[in-house]
């Protein structure tokens, strides 16, 4: 099943080429309702709506280097910090964004803004202090995010070990374009991913080549106490523009269109614009203070 937050934030779930609304007041509640919730009647074409960001998380976690050729990416061009596995934070639940929402270039604080490709779990049970063989009951499916970064300011982090600003600041964390059910994914180790700037290929790889399994990962966090809804990122592959020969002729810029891509969770589209285009006034100062 493909769930969907849509037009004034109503649930459904996605039949063919419609909609059919769901009658709960977020895809969050549906989980914590352990998904007994009753269609409401109303079905909309799916060409009509406007689709949101699928879920807004109590706690969405973050897991970074599982990915071992996104490290070796990285050492290869001499970046600041290596990135091993075993690195875990937060993020900023207020900087979601949906498909088709923009991502609004904070010129003021950055200029290095960098793509991410991932795959995120979705929890559907509450737990903790559980074992990767009892994941999966606490899995309830996945869905695609990209995880927006302003690399000058994550180094400037990583001097002391952790790095979380960089990452969370407004509209820089766009996750959908729905949530894919696990029984719909099946195995969630081998799917092919893709990511896209102005249609050129910049990520390519499969979930295959996570370091750590996803029930692995997904049993890591629980000490952290889960709640049904909750999401759980599973880190990026090669390919992003720090990496590459050339930093600055790649990262984004506005006007750039990013489409984030993984087999069997669709593309998640999102375009770069300028504070100016977003909000019609000059961007505020930015105090800096380190």
């Amino acid at each position: 099943m493909k769930l969907v937050t849509f037009d004034d934030f109503q649930v459904g779930r996605i039949a063919d080429d419609q909609v059919v609304e769901l009658d709960t007041a977020s895809t969050r509640e549906y989980f914590e309702r352990e998904q007994n919730v009753p269609e409401t009647g109303r079905v909309f074409p799916l060409a009509d709506v406007r689709l949101r960001a699928p879920i807004v998380p109590k706690k969405f976690f973050h897991t970074a280097g599982n990915f071992r050729e996104h490290h070796e990416d990285l050492v290869r061009v001499n970046w600041s910090h290596p990135v091993n596995k075993g690195i875990v934070f937060f993020q900023n639940v207020d900087a979601i964004i949906g498909p088709d929402d923009d991502i609004v270039y904070p010129g003021q604080l950055t200029k290095e803004l960098d793509y991410e490709l991932e795959l995120a779990v979705v929890i559907g049970k509450p737990g903790k202090f559980f074992s990767a063989d009892q994941a999966a009951e606490h899995i309830a499916g996945y869905l695609v995010f990209n995880d927006i970064t302003a690399r000058d300011i994550q180094r400037k982090e990583m001097e002391s070990g952790v790095f979380s600003f960089s990452k969370a600041i407004d509209t820089f964390c766009p996750i959908g374009p729905y949530i894919v059910t696990a029984d719909e994914v099946g195995d969630p180790h081998d799917l092919a991913m893709e990511l896209r700037v102005n249609g050129q290929v910049r990520q390519k790889s499969n979930t295959s080549r996570m370091a750590v399994s996803i029930p692995q990962l997904v049993a890591y966090h629980s000490p952290q106490l889960y709640s049904a809804g909750d999401l759980i990122t599973t880190g990026t592959v090669a390919g992003v523009a720090a990496s590459t020969a050339d930093p600055f002729a790649n990262y984004l810029k506005t006007g750039d269109v990013v489409e984030a891509e993984i087999e069997k969770l669709g593309v998640l589209r999102n375009r770069v614009v300028s504070w100016r285009e977003a909000y019609g006034t000059e961007p505020p100062a930015a105090d800096q203070w380190v």
